[in-house]
């Protein structure tokens, strides 16, 4: 039998009614969304089922959406759904590990808050930018942007689609150069600043302090480590590694090869929009993905996991 894999996205995720319907019919996702709100002092309900444009703002998106998603997964986890290995995409990883067991839900939910406000504050607005790149693999793009200062690659998300980080005029200059050199499109992001990057050294340092205190315990099931590319099962590292990843390349693309090496066969997005079932597609088309945003996704899901004796 296949091995189930849960799976969270990043920031960007984000939209305007996100889990609405989930705390209308769940009492476990109505507690998580409460109780997080309690924590952090934010009306979540408004924040994430109304139109607000704080919700775009790094230093609310990433609790605001770290919640949600946990409240999706615990309702999932109700209908007896589990999963045998976690994965997220930077923000994601949060989810992925307290999914995992080795961190407490307000632990993840006040962690990620400090963990906005740190990435928001690293670089000034508008110094900082970020870019997808279409149609180059990374050895290509490190081709044309390795002699070149203040532009990075920051994530590798699948065949065909990477990520350049960095300041905003080198990125910029790096996107002309590298549509020269044969990508398709070099697609600006809509993000506050130029994260995995070493720009953002500062903010991991500081991220650190915040993590520290944190009380960590053992590991239920492995999580995949965006920095490393491979399952952990030692809580030890767990802090050193979220440190380094705020500043680190994303490695999403060997992250999910890896995954389907371990024998995973069937991989449950949870959260809003369908990115990490987009990419899983490009990397293993014959990968069975399922994605929940709603609750009607989510009863779907359940059937047909259900049907498959998963």
């Amino acid at each position: 039998m296949s091995r189930v894999a849960f799976l969270f996205p990043g920031q960007g995720a984000q939209r305007a009614g996100m889990g609405k319907d989930f705390y209308e019919v769940s009492a476990v996702a109505r507690k998580v969304i409460d109780e997080a709100g309690e924590w952090l002092g934010l009306d979540l309900k408004k924040l994430c089922f109304e139109e607000d444009e704080r919700l775009n703002q790094t230093e609310y998106t990433q609790a605001a959406l770290l919640t949600v998603c946990l409240a999706m997964e615990k309702t999932l986890e109700t209908y007896g759904i589990f999963p045998e290995v976690t994965a997220g995409l930077s923000l994601g990883e949060y989810c992925a590990i307290e999914t995992a067991g080795a961190l407490s839900l307000k632990d993840a939910v006040l962690t990620v808050r400090k963990r906005g406000l740190l990435m928001a504050e690293a670089v000034p607005a508008g110094v900082g930018a970020m870019a997808a790149v279409l149609g180059m693999d990374a050895a290509a793009i490190q081709a044309v942007i390795q002699n070149r200062e203040g532009v990075w690659i920051a994530n590798d998300n699948c065949p065909g689609q990477l990520v350049i980080t960095g300041e905003k005029t080198a990125v910029e200059e790096a996107g002309i150069l590298l549509k020269e050199a044969g990508a398709r499109r070099v697609l600006p992001l809509k993000v506050s600043g130029p994260f995995h990057s070493p720009l953002l050294n500062t903010a991991g340092e500081k991220l650190a302090e915040v993590l520290a205190p944190c009380k960590l315990s053992g590991l239920k099931i492995p999580y995949i480590s965006n920095t490393l590319a491979e399952p952990v099962t030692d809580k030890t590292k767990i802090k050193d590694l979220l440190t380094r990843q705020i500043s680190s390349p994303v490695r999403w693309r060997e992250s999910m090869e890896e995954l389907i090496r371990e024998g995973v066969g069937t991989f449950i997005e949870i959260g809003p929009g369908k990115t990490l079932s987009g990419f899983l597609k490009k990397i293993d088309r014959n990968a069975v993905v399922y994605s929940i945003q709603t609750m009607e996704d989510l009863e779907k899901t359940v059937e047909l996991l259900k049907g498959r004796n998963l």
